[in-house]
């Protein structure tokens, strides 16, 4: 009995991976060995990177709360451990996004923990 192989599949799977390759340059976007290696990579950067990106965006609002409440004579630590005496629940994004766009609203906050 000859060899059964599953052509079609195999096609597939290439097909898709040559896909995800597009806009890669030289022999990383149309040889298959070359393509599947960088695809592989390509998609470890992302899932760590989708992770840092949470990190870095955290950084970011709290240098921006530091600079809001430095502006009214707080710093970073001394706003954000009054906010929770206060049991005032807005998250560092809001924050960051008054003390940046709407710096009364945030004055208000700030005088409100005061």
């Amino acid at each position: 009995m000859p060899r059964s192989v599953n052509s079609v599949a195999k096609r597939a799977r290439r097909k898709k991976v040559l896909k995800q390759a597009k806009g890669y340059f030289g022999r990383r976007k149309n040889v298959w060995t070359v393509a599947k290696n960088a695809v592989d990579k390509a998609m470890q950067y992302s899932y760590r990177d989708r992770r840092n990106k949470k990190r870095t965006f955290r950084a970011l609002w709290i240098t921006r709360i530091n600079a809001g409440a430095r502006l009214h004579g707080l710093s970073y630590s001394q706003f954000m451990g009054k906010l929770k005496a206060n049991d005032i629940e807005l998250n560092r994004k809001v924050l960051a996004d008054l003390a940046m766009n709407n710096p009364e609203a945030f004055k208000a906050v700030v005088e409100k923990v005061k």
